[in-house]
């Protein structure tokens, strides 16, 4: 090493460092290419079940992705006034590039102001909207606020909101390459892919993620002109723009704004605290040039290899300082210690030195570190795992180049006239090492303490969050997603899939149903159908005719059956599958066939028969089906959806817990078999990922804490020793994780990275120290005095290291962003629990177990 060093690093120390910078301003040139990824299809549980589901079920209705703008104006809703204005945003809106359509309470279908009768439904070319001047606007508001349909969806049941929604256009060609993707990668599940099939997958994924870029990009202009247009129109009333692309586009405009405003002001402040620690501008110029190096290093190969980075994953950058700044730090401060104890050597020796010095603890620090972000490969969730493989391929670069760039930069920069005597400064590590020394059992006593609240806090841990969490109350998404849940049935969708009965039960009720069918047409006219609409009557000439509804009548082309959704048996199935939904307090709106029913119900005075059913299924007018029929059935799979949203906003809401409970209420009190029920969109799925968080990390934490201790073992070929490193690391990953339950701060995909964080911090710690006291131990064989001089040098480092991450970190506390908050919380706080575990437990457990062997009579007392 020491060879190595002085031939190739330190021999041209110049052309080394050039070497480095020269990669930096290579890598630089690329940043600007660097993307952020938000989309859902990376915040996904890769390979659930669940997810093809979603997207199969998805497939069956026209849905598409949405905004929604919420509209409370000061003067009454349906007013001139207001609906003006309301009309002027909706046409404006209409012209913004990439929305595909605008719903609005001026153009939804009104059947009750005044009520409509069937026939007035089916002879009418257009229903009557608000736009119409003939309207009577309290009738409407009347139905808008009392309709099963609108009431706290489109407008508040008090009448004083509304939502303005703007579907977005759909991207078809990146549609279908998402289902070539899938379905080449279910394949190679199954069986190996042939050679063409591997290039296939190799080219439609390399498309899928260059129109995913643009995708993403093009979404976040419309979310921004959106916003243009909503301010434009914020005189006429109060507006709050909402829905998942916009939280997408927050969600990155607040990591942009945290990675370049704390990113600065992070190194700014450890320019200062190191200058205020060190006091010799050579000790801030080498770690912080070489963290900043490494940063910008690892930027441009993300980029040049168009890595994205997320939400989750963009907190690399920071870890990656960390790591980073403690190697540099060490290695300073090893030199530090050399010039004090050997100040004849020149500079070239004495970095060659500081670096064969701290090559074996800083090689094995970065190996254990590896091992804890390599835990989080284990996800399923790309940007988890994307984060953990930044962080593997960061520590291998931040390594090399501190090994490379600090040792050189100290060959390079002249040395001061006088150099500071390191070992004559007060420090805190003094005060520690003899606080372990005479309070020892108190170190014991309240880290025994601090484990059992550890493992209280642990038990009190939820994989629950709600996302309105992740923005603080002054923010926009907030107060719209609040107002949303209060007022307008809840955010998060969930889709509740019904299948008819086995196919023998099937059958039965819709002969029946069919037979039902004939008696009421032939025995008596249809209810709420004149008697003089004969000319224009469908069932004149045959009423069992093939084309009575039109080819599609009952549920297929040429097929007279009804479908099962639209006989007595099947609405009276829904009725009660949607009561039991709608029941429950953790939902809002609930929508499904029920609704339509419900309605017509109203308009046909009584409730309908197996006639009025399939009138509903097959002769509405198209805007009718729009809003009734098709959002809730689907005639190919004979399938009926149940639209439930949740609310978000709600304290109680327990995913898991509520999903496993309603599932079960239905299968009991419906009666049906499981096969004719399933649950699926974005509650489901993002449920599926906090449980897989769960099991794949907490329990894997178990895996990993293994591992190191074995890499221990191997390391400081002691069982005994290896043991006793793991204790400090086990408490303060323990204290931190219960600190998150105790002051109930969920686990999700935000923050279950703190662990890994937490395991590779206290790891480093820990080797660092027991390392050096080996060193100072093999010199006397003195407990107490190796403890001593350990506190005193490598004490030093991971103290100084400690307090610049800490004053740094603390300032992302101040960000808009709760998640950023929440990470520079808990790193703050495991960089203390760490330092503190490696400098007063661990001395501890090595005073009283003495793992190095007996010791002889200490100067500080009897060891």
């Amino acid at each position: 090493m020491s060879h190595f060093f002085r031939s190739v690093v330190l021999g041209r120390p110049i052309l080394s460092s050039g070497f480095v910078l020269a990669l930096a301003f290579l890598a630089l040139s690329q940043v600007g290419q660097l993307r952020l990824d938000a989309s859902s299809d990376a915040l996904l549980l890769q390979g659930d079940p669940d997810l093809a589901f979603y997207r199969e079920v998805s497939s069956h209705y026209d849905t598409s992705e949405f905004l929604v703008l919420t509209w409370r104006p000061q003067m009454p809703l349906l007013s001139p006034d207001s609906l003006e204005p309301l009309a002027a945003m909706v046409d404006e809106l209409t012209r913004v590039v990439g929305v595909a359509s605008v719903t609005s309470v001026l153009d939804v279908p009104l059947l009750e102001s005044p009520p409509l009768s069937l026939t007035d439904i089916s002879r009418a070319d257009a229903l009557p909207t608000l736009r119409d001047s003939s309207v009577d606007r309290g009738l409407a508001l009347r139905e808008l606020t009392q309709s099963p349909i609108y009431k706290n969806l489109l407008v508040g049941e008090a009448g004083d909101v509304t939502t303005v929604q703007v579907s977005l256009e759909r991207n078809q060609e990146l549609e279908q390459l998402l289902s070539e993707r899938e379905a080449l990668r279910a394949t190679k599940v199954l069986e190996p892919l042939s050679p063409e099939q591997t290039i296939q997958l190799s080219t439609v994924e390399a498309r899928y993620d260059q129109l995913l870029a643009q995708e993403t990009a093009l979404r976040r202009s419309l979310v921004a002109d959106v916003r243009v247009v909503a301010q434009r129109f914020r005189p006429y009333a109060e507006i709050f723009v909402g829905g998942v692309p916009m939280i997408a586009a927050d969600m990155l405009a607040f990591v942009e704004s945290d990675l370049i405003t704390f990113g600065f002001a992070i190194v700014g402040i450890m320019i200062v605290v190191l200058a205020a620690i060190f006091r010799d501008w050579r000790w801030v110029v080498a770690p912080v040039l070489n963290c900043a190096l490494t940063a910008i290093m690892m930027l441009g190969l993300l980029a040049f290899l168009d890595w994205r980075m997320t939400v989750i994953s963009s907190n690399f950058v920071a870890v990656l300082l960390i790591v980073t700044l403690s190697l540099s730090v060490h290695l300073v401060v090893r030199y530090r210690e050399l010039e004090h104890t050997a100040p004849d050597i020149d500079r070239l020796t004495r970095a060659a030195d500081a670096a064969r010095l701290m090559l074996v603890p800083c090689l094995y620090t970065a190996a254990t570190t590896i091992v804890a972000f390599a835990s989080l490969m284990v996800a399923g969730i790309q940007p988890v795992i994307d984060f953990g493989m930044m962080m593997t391929v960061g520590i291998v670069v931040g390594f090399l180049c501190t090994f490379i760039l600090v040792p050189a930069l100290m060959a390079i920069m002249p040395e001061p006239k006088r150099a500071l005597r390191t070992s004559a400064d007060p420090t805190f590590t003094r005060f520690l090492a003899l606080y372990v020394e005479r309070f020892g059992a108190v170190v014991l006593v309240v880290s025994g303490g601090l484990a059992v609240l550890a493992l209280f806090g642990i038990s009190r841990l939820e994989v629950e969050n709600r996302f309105i969490d992740y923005f603080k109350p002054s923010t926009e998404i907030y107060q719209g997603m609040e107002l949303l849940d209060a007022r307008l049935g809840g955010t998060i969708p969930l889709d509740i899939i019904l299948y008819p009965p086995t196919a023998k039960d099937d059958s039965t009720a819709a002969s029946d149903a069919m037979e039902s069918l004939k008696v009421d047409l032939v025995s008596e006219p249809i209810a709420g159908i004149d008697d003089d609409y004969v000319g224009d009557d469908p069932f004149a000439d045959d009423p069992f005719a093939e084309d009575a509804f039109g080819s599609d009548a009952f549920g297929g082309e040429g097929d007279s059956t009804p479908s099962y959704w639209f006989t007595v048996q099947g609405r009276a199935l829904l009725d009660r599958a949607h009561g039991i939904v709608d029941a429950r307090p953790e939902t809002g709106k609930v929508l499904s066939l029920s609704t339509a029913f419900k309605v017509m119900d109203g308009l046909y005075g009584a409730p309908l028969g197996a006639v009025e059913m399939a009138l509903v299924q097959n002769s509405m007018p198209k805007d009718v089906n729009e809003t009734l029929v098709l959002p809730y059935f689907s005639a190919q799979n004979d399938e009926a959806r149940i639209s439930v949203r949740a609310m978000e906003t709600s304290k109680d809401l327990r995913r898991d817990q509520f999903l496993k409970e309603l599932y079960a209420t239905l299968i009991n009190e419906l009666d049906i078999e499981p096969e004719q029920l399933r649950f699926t969109s974005l509650l489901v799925l993002y449920n599926n990922v906090l449980q897989s968080l769960f099991s794949s990390q907490i329990l894997t934490l178990g895996a990993v804490f293994l591992a190191i201790g074995l890499m221990f073992w191997v390391l400081f070929r002691s069982l005994s020793l290896a043991l006793l490193a793991l204790a400090p690391n086990l408490l303060a990953a323990a204290l931190v994780l219960g600190t998150m339950g105790l002051m109930s701060i969920p686990l999700d995909i935000m923050t279950i990275t703190i662990a890994a964080i937490v395991v590779g911090i206290g790891v480093d710690d820990c080797i660092h120290y027991i390392h050096r006291f080996r060193v100072e131990f093999a010199k006397d064989a003195d407990y107490h005095a190796a403890m001593h001089r350990s506190h005193a040098s490598i004490g030093r480092a991971m103290y100084y290291t400690t307090v610049t991450v800490v004053i740094g970190f603390s300032l992302l506390m101040l960000s808009n962003f709760t998640p950023s908050l929440y990470f520079g919380a808990l790193t703050v706080m495991a960089m203390a629990a760490a330092v503190a575990g490696a400098l007063l437990l661990l001395p501890k457990l090595l005073l009283l177990f003495k793992p190095l062997g007996p010791a002889v009579v200490s100067t500080h007392g009897v060891s």
